[in-house]
């Protein structure tokens, strides 16, 4: 956990704004794999699935950087039709349709982090929002599985566009009597949760648990490797509220 104390002074949380896939659930990672291993092995260009994947996540990219307001697409579209010019780049005899629902199916039971359910016991007190790049119908379908309850559910969907944008955050804040400096947001993807809250003035927590190297760009408020060290950091931040 990388943070100074000087810092902790002057974070003052009364809201926790939570990523979802990634933070509390593990990315499609395993699903995607089996998707890319298959498109490589019916590929009439020599490829393997690594280079699937990276063209895949290159075009699903682009669709979603260009999709906000009155060119907002689902999610769920943009990873239809990035997948089907990934299908037709590497010329490979298989359907998009038939591929993408496996990816659909796991967005709506996703694999729960063994941290998180300790993690969200320990936010008592706190008010608790989701803010995710993904449908709402998926979403609300994954947290009830799951069981999961929070004060409020926050969408691309909802606000037609993705984070980093500012949409999402700004939504939720305005809606809830909320300024900036009253929130942490935390998240595993330094593009989409970091920049994002920093573009909002936001403070923010990186979930590194991979340990990945920081991009350029901003630094983050903190650093955690996991949800453990995340409640940890809260309840520090609370103990410099005390008298």
């Amino acid at each position: 956990m990388t943070h100074g104390s000087e810092e902790l002074i002057h974070v003052h949380v009364n809201a926790i704004f939570l990523d979802f896939y990634g933070t509390l659930v593990h990315e499609d990672d395993r699903v995607v794999s089996m998707i890319c291993n298959e498109v490589s092995e019916r590929a009439w260009v020599k490829c393997d699935s690594q280079e699937v994947g990276r063209f895949w996540w290159r075009e699903f990219s682009e669709l979603v950087r260009g999709s906000y307001h009155e060119s907002f697409r689902l999610q769920r579209e943009i990873a239809k039709l990035s997948l089907e010019k990934t299908i037709e780049h590497f010329h490979a005899d298989c359907s998009a349709d038939r591929l993408v629902q496996k990816q659909f199916e796991y967005w709506m039971k996703p694999d729960l982090f063994d941290d998180t359910i300790g993690f969200l016991n320990s936010l008592e007190g706190y008010k608790v929002f989701i803010l995710s790049n993904i449908d709402t119908a998926d979403l609300i379908a994954a947290v009830t599985h799951h069981g999961i309850r929070v004060n409020g559910i926050y969408t691309s969907e909802d606000v037609k566009s993705y984070k980093p944008r500012k949409e999402m955050f700004q939504r939720c804040l305005d809606e809830n009597n909320l300024a900036a400096d009253q929130v942490i947001h935390i998240g595993d993807s330094y593009s989409s949760d970091i920049v994002g809250a920093n573009n909002c003035g936001i403070k923010n927590i990186w979930l590194n648990r991979a340990n990945k190297k920081k991009p350029d760009g901003p630094d983050p408020t903190f650093i955690c490797k996991d949800l453990r060290e995340v409640a940890m950091l809260l309840s520090d931040i609370e103990g410099t509220k005390r008298p």
